[in-house]
């Protein structure tokens, strides 16, 4: 018999947690930028930078998930 907490398994609420917990924490640092880009006047040609180098570590996170969502693993 599995341990559950309010019905769910461990490794069901850390699934959870990773998809709903991570997706909130890149709008939120994607916010961030876009604060940035408009405090710092940036312009159009800034901003698009801005958004490309600080927001290319999140682009492999949503890459890999992807990835294992079309391969069913």
């Amino acid at each position: 018999m599995q341990n559950t907490v309010f019905g769910y398994t461990e490794g069901q609420i850390a699934q959870f947690g990773l998809s709903v917990g991570i997706t909130a924490f890149i709008l939120y640092m994607l916010f961030i930028v876009f604060n940035l880009a408009r405090e710092s006047k940036a312009g159009k040609f800034g901003t698009f930078i801005l958004f490309i180098v600080l927001s290319f570590g999140m682009l492999g996170f949503v890459a890999k998930n992807i990835i294992q969502w079309v391969l069913a693993v």
